[in-house]
């Protein structure tokens, strides 16, 4: 039998006040130690979506539920959402809070009522995870930008979470930034951190993401992410293009290089094999 999802929504709509409903009927689940890409164009739901998944907001139509059993808001409920669901915001200045990184990054585990030993454990692991365990002492306002995203990934990875949300944790870094956070967020799923992370580089998401989410304006579709985004007309909807690794694999199956049912290039050095 078939584990129901970590965390899902299911029937999911939600309406800011005094405007349209900006998701309707929603159904989205996330398994266990999947890469789940979401992606659609400005204004689709993105950030609501991952808010509803997270807590953040509460659902208006349908339920949240966390290995089937529906969500409830009050403080326990929150509390075992909240260790099981962290959600990275996009600018991490809008996250971090604290004088210093350490500071920073104990302030969710403290705030559970966990033994100070334990507080100092989980800081120390989740530095490390992201490479920044020199940066412990340091002054989060002297911090570079990327430095920042990482400190506020480290904050939701010493919460212990089964699923890491991340809303465009790749924008505004250079490319070695870039790699280097991809790095991270490999090691971080290898380890059992389920992530999902929303982003309008579908390049990225091809080659990043067991699975794929788009939201168009007639609502939810996920799937395998090479087949998801190689439909032009769902790309089309979603005002997206196609990553040029599907555009790619379109090319080498009309010349015969590649099987109907072979997967195409990711990356470059996998298109290079059949070069």
């Amino acid at each position: 039998m078939t584990p129901p999802p970590v965390v899902e929504l299911v029937d999911a709509g939600y309406a800011y006040p005094d405007g349209p409903a900006v998701l309707t009927g929603v159904r989205f689940g996330i398994a266990e130690g999947r890469s789940v890409a979401l992606l659609g164009r400005n204004g689709s739901g993105k950030t609501t979506l991952l808010r509803l998944l997270s807590g953040g907001l509460r659902c208006a139509t349908g339920e949240l539920r966390l290995a089937g059993v529906p969500v409830s808001y009050d403080r326990k409920g929150l509390t075992r959402l909240r260790t099981t669901v962290q959600l990275v915001v996009q600018d991490p200045d809008d996250q971090l809070f604290a004088a210093s990184v350490g500071q920073d990054v104990s302030f969710g585990p403290l705030n559970l009522g966990l033994p100070e030993a334990e507080v100092r454990e989980r800081v120390a692991r989740a530095l490390a995870a992201l490479d920044i365990t020199a940066l412990r002492d340091r002054p989060t306002h002297l911090l570079s930008y990327g430095q920042r995203k990482r400190a506020a990934i480290a904050g939701a990875v010493a919460m212990g979470p089964r699923v890491l949300i991340l809303d465009e944790p790749t924008a505004g870094l250079d490319p070695h930034g870039q790699e280097r956070l991809l790095e991270v967020l490999g090691q971080l799923r290898d380890a059992g951190t389920t992530v999902l992370m929303a982003t309008h580089d579908v390049d990225l998401a091809l080659r990043w993401a067991d699975e794929a989410a788009v939201l168009t304006p007639d609502g939810l579709r996920t799937g395998e992410t090479a087949r998801l985004l190689a439909e032009q007309e769902l790309l089309d909807a979603a005002r997206l293009r196609m990553p040029w690794g599907a555009a790619a694999a379109r090319v080498l199956r009309a010349r015969g290089v590649l099987s109907a049912g072979e997967a195409g290039p990711r990356t470059a050095e996998e298109l290079a094999r059949w070069a």
